[in-house]
């Protein structure tokens, strides 16, 4: 296991797996649901302090929740199947998902190069990755962005219902994965921006949870949740060493 503060370039061989949180670490769709989140709750001057506390890194209807209750305002939760609205939890979830996809559809996506560069170290390494996201929309991202064969598993929103496992900040998701690549926490990396992903991270046992803080000014709040290291973009994770033929031998592979 890595110490609490490991240095740079990550000597990802400690390793046996790679678990990736999707919005703001592989793809910038964190964006996306950021101006979706935004637009929703307008009427209740929703800023970008509200999205960190309360929407980033959960599932859909625990981020409406959690938003409204900081307001003061009581909704009933509704069911997945409520139309996109407003009188409902789940309602307002489902519009929400909607201006997501619309989104999505007109503008496409492009994954993050760094991602891409680590996802190459990786698989030179031999090591497997897997998404790990809240979102329901994580396979249509990936598809999207052209890198879903790039992981062994996806382990989103709808694993998590189909399971009935607890979404972030519970460690369930994570935990998921890692068993789906066959090794323990213990075992793994986890790759996360939100500060729920990194607390379930945390409270997981995982061997290393990295906070990535693309837009700056975020670290602190990482650090607190947990984070062993917090760094800018997942470049500066990759030393020219790491990569290596596949075939090469590794202790922990």
């Amino acid at each position: 296991m890595p110490a609490a503060e490991p240095n740079l370039p990550i000597d990802w061989t400690t390793f046996r797996a790679v678990l990736f949180d999707l919005d703001g670490v592989v793809t910038p769709t964190a964006e996306i649901h950021e101006r979706a989140w935004a637009e929703l709750f307008a009427a209740w001057d929703f800023t970008r302090a509200d999205y960190l506390a309360h929407v980033d890194g959960k599932p859909r209807y625990d981020g409406v929740a959690s938003f409204l209750a900081s307001r003061g305002v009581a909704l009933p939760l509704g069911t997945s199947d409520d139309p996109p609205g407003d009188d409902t939890v789940c309602a307002l979830g489902n519009r929400k998902n909607d201006m997501f996809n619309a989104v999505l559809a007109r503008d496409g996506i492009a994954p993050y190069a760094d991602s891409i560069a680590l996802l190459d170290t990786l698989d030179a390494l031999g090591l497997p990755a897997a998404i790990v996201s809240s979102s329901k929309n994580a396979r249509t991202v990936l598809d999207a962005a052209g890198v879903r064969g790039r992981f062994v598993t996806v382990v989103d929103g709808l694993t998590a219902e189909e399971h009935e496992l607890a979404g972030k900040p519970d460690p369930a998701m994570f935990v998921h994965a890692a068993s789906a690549l066959g090794v323990t926490p213990a075992d793994a990396a986890v790759l996360e921006d939100a500060v729920s992903g990194v607390a379930a991270g945390a409270t997981g046992g995982f061997a290393l949870v990295l906070g990535v803080d693309r837009s700056g000014g975020h670290a602190d709040a990482l650090r607190r949740a947990g984070a062993h290291l917090v760094v800018p973009d997942l470049h500066v994770t990759i030393g020219d060493d790491d990569v290596r033929p596949a075939d090469a031998p590794e202790a922990n592979r």
